[in-house]
């Protein structure tokens, strides 16, 4: 199930390979994700000294948090992936240009995971061709919706 999805990830990359991965959180953090209340806008993954990391994902405190938990929005969050698929993105981001963005975040068996794709950035006409692909598709389906009447 599905708590938040990264659009502008699809938009602006093409998604060459997806891995799913766990997060290290806070007690208040999975609290504030179950009410929605996370973004990943601005999100991306980093690898430093053999480890994954989630900069820029917004998780926005709930008001009825503790008194003695001073919650950081935007604090870099560790990704827990097996080392076999570590050293496959460590290869692909340093010597072939890829780039690790983050997908959505989701349940899997209770645990908040969170896809991560292997991304090459898209070009001005890319994004463009995006666009059309997408306007025509609405075109079709509210002619096909109008069809049916």
């Amino acid at each position: 199930m599905s708590i938040v999805d990264n659009k502008k990830a699809f938009f602006d990359y093409f998604i060459e390979e997806r891995f799913e991965a766990g997060i290290v959180l806070q007690g208040w953090e999975v609290k504030s994700i179950r009410a929605g209340r996370v973004q990943l806008k601005e999100a991306y993954v980093i690898v430093r000294n053999g480890e994954v990391f989630l900069f820029g994902a917004h998780i926005s405190a709930l008001t009825s948090t503790s008194t003695h938990v001073h919650p950081e929005t935007t604090r870099t969050r560790k990704l827990l992936l097996n080392a076999a698929e570590i050293n496959k993105l460590i290869g692909k981001v340093e010597r072939s240009g890829y780039t690790l963005v983050p997908l959505n975040l989701h349940y899997s068996k209770g645990r908040v995971k969170c896809d991560i794709g292997l991304a090459k950035g898209k070009k001005q006409h890319d994004k463009r061709e995006t666009e059309k692909q997408r306007d025509s598709q609405r075109e079709i389906q509210s002619a096909m919706k109008q069809h049916r009447r």
